[in-house]
Order: C-alpha cells, then sequence, then structure tokens
C-alpha cells in the first residue's frame, strides 16, 4: 500500500469516527482498523503472534495466570531501546520480561489456543491523556458475560473483573478477535472527537486573546 493511498485511508477513517455518534465506547464498530492505528510496535501483523512454536504449555487459565505471575513488568526502553515494541511470545518466554503489550501478547494467544473466545484490546486508561495512559489489555466471553484480563496486574481480584464492574476504567479504541479481525472500538471515535473540540476550544480562546490585545 503506497504512502500516499495509506494517508488517504486513514484520514477517511477519522472523517466517519468523528461523525459517529458515541453512546458507548465499548461499542464494536464495523470498520477495520488499520494496523498502524495499533502503534509503532505492531509491525507484522496479528498472525504473527500466533506463529512458531510455544516452549510453555498451559490447559487451563489458571495455569496462564500463574505463569505470568512469574513474569516481570519492564519498559520497551529498557529491553530494547525503543519507545515501542512488541515481543513475539516466544521471545517473552525467554526473558519472562515487558510491558503490557507483551503481557497481554502472550496471554492472549494461549487463551486463544485452549478454546477461550478472547480479544486483545489497545486503549487507554483512564484518565484518557494522562502519562503512560496508552494500555493493552484483553476482554474474554465465558457463561455469556464479558470479563477485563489484566495480564500484567498480580491481584487475581483485580486481574480478572466482570466487564460491567471495570468498563468505566477504560476506554477501549482497536480489538482483534481470536480470529485476528481487527476492528475500532467506539472510544477511539470519542478520543478524536474529544481532541478535536479541546483543539477547536484552544483556537477559539486564541482568536478571543488576539482581538482583545487589539
Amino acid at each position: 500500500m503506497s504512502p500516499l493511498f495509506r494517508g488517504v485511508r486513514q484520514a477517511l477513517h477519522h472523517l466517519k469516527l468523528r461523525l459517529f455518534p458515541v453512546q458507548n465506547p465499548w461499542t464494536r464498530l464495523p470498520l477495520e482498523a488499520p494496523l498502524a492505528f495499533y502503534g509503532d510496535g505492531a509491525r507484522r501483523g496479528f498472525d504473527w503472534v500466533f506463529e512458531g512454536d510455544s516452549a510453555i504449555t498451559v490447559a487451563s487459565f489458571d495455569e496462564l495466570v500463574q505463569w505470568l505471575d512469574g513474569c516481570t513488568y519492564d519498559t520497551d526502553r529498557r529491553l530494547f531501546q525503543e519507545d515501542d515494541f512488541w515481543q513475539h511470545p516466544s521471545t517473552f518466554e525467554h526473558l519472562r520480561r515487558g510491558d503490557c503489550e507483551d503481557f497481554a501478547l502472550w496471554a492472549w494467544r494461549k487463551m486463544v489456543e485452549i478454546g477461550i473466545d478472547a480479544e486483545l484490546v489497545i486503549g487507554r486508561r483512564i484518565p484518557p491523556g494522562s502519562a503512560n495512559s496508552r494500555h493493552a489489555w484483553i476482554v474474554f466471553h465465558d457463561d455469556n458475560a464479558e470479563f477485563v484480563f489484566e495480564p500484567v496486574c498480580r491481584d487475581r481480584e483485580l486481574a480478572v473483573r466482570r466487564l460491567a464492574a471495570a468498563r468505566d476504567e477504560y476506554v477501549p479504541e482497536f480489538g482483534v478477535s481470536r480470529d485476528r479481525r481487527r476492528f475500532f472500538f467506539a472510544g477511539y471515535a470519542y478520543f478524536l472527537q474529544n481532541r478535536h473540540l479541546g483543539a477547536a476550544r484552544e483556537s477559539s480562546v486564541g482568536s478571543q486573546e488576539s482581538l482583545a490585545s487589539q
């Protein structure tokens, strides 16, 4: 895809999303999210996450959580001298260190492999726009209920919660289904609209100050 076509496609996506009426940020939108929207670390697509053999075998969600308990949070800058680097799950299994995307990518692959209907989610913690608010986590379905799973969290009661109880702490923006289908959440439309409104307010204030000084 040429840079010109990519830029036009991105502009059309932004236009559609700015016009979308946001009532629930968790609504999944019938638009395919371009890979580049997921961050600089999303360089190879999501089929790549499932490529190659895994050295770790888990038979249940509890075993998955138990293995993650032995892993350590660390930044991309410290580990790889990059601001955003996504480890392949096999690399994460070797290092057992990484940031929220690395924990989430490994957990997502393992959950899908053992038959759990899990989605990888990229978005923001509340309040959006605060330092380090960009985040990755898992949403999964079980017994007709939706749950939020925080792979980096060591407290089991906080790591797994019903979406209904945790939803106000997140603004989901992009998701990937178990079959690697990419999609937008309405939370990204919410982010674009609020950013656009904020810029308009700043422009309005600047114009008023300019007029007042004349």
